[in-house]
């Protein structure tokens, strides 16, 4: 090997282990932003929320006809929408849940929260326990299917078309809000 090599060999040698500590350091970064995709984890307060699933929802469908309790048929041209959360306090208080929630699309038209008789309902204005999560372990929505407490929205067929969806979830007194980006 010429003597010229040597130094640029141990310069690529280097350049490569620079690269690969960067690489194992970003390993576990969690970010504080409170604008998140689908399926991240976002905290409000003492609150750590996660939009774990969303979709339509269909009343025809066994499952979903359960979501759906106590809701009328949809209007032609609109249909219910679904977010599933999963919502940890990992604090020694009890902590209060928002109580509404909204989505927008890429018109900024706004979608508000449905009130909801179901089980697997997110209790909006509830309170989380200290060192509890929602739903609480052991009930319908933590054993159920999606294994998430469910808001419920009345999008127009036109929403899908107008994407990213985004949810909005309001801080409590004077904290910024979160948004998440929903998977569609």
């Amino acid at each position: 090997m010429s003597p010229h090599r040597r130094p640029l060999l141990s310069l690529l040698a280097l350049l490569a282990l620079l690269v690969l500590a960067v690489g194992v350091s970003a390993c576990g970064y969690e970010s504080n932003s409170k604008e998140v995709d689908e399926g991240q984890s976002v905290e409000l307060g003492e609150l750590k929320y996660n939009v774990t699933f969303s979709r339509y929802l269909n009343q025809n469908d066994n499952e979903d006809e359960a979501y759906l309790v106590g809701q009328k048929e949809a209007p032609k041209g609109e249909t219910y929408f679904g977010v599933f959360f999963e919502v940890q306090n990992e604090s020694d208080e009890p902590q209060p849940l928002p109580s509404t929630l909204k989505i927008t699309d890429a018109d900024e038209q706004e979608y508000e929260v449905l009130e909801s008789e179901s089980i697997f309902a997110l209790p909006f204005n509830g309170t989380v326990e200290a060192e509890e999560q929602i739903p609480r372990l052991d009930t319908a929505a933590q054993l159920g299917p999606i294994e998430g407490s469910v808001a419920i929205f009345l999008l127009p067929e036109e929403a899908s078309e107008n994407r990213p969806l985004t949810l909005h979830i309001p801080g409590e007194g004077d904290e910024e809000g979160a948004e998440v980006t929903l998977d569609l």
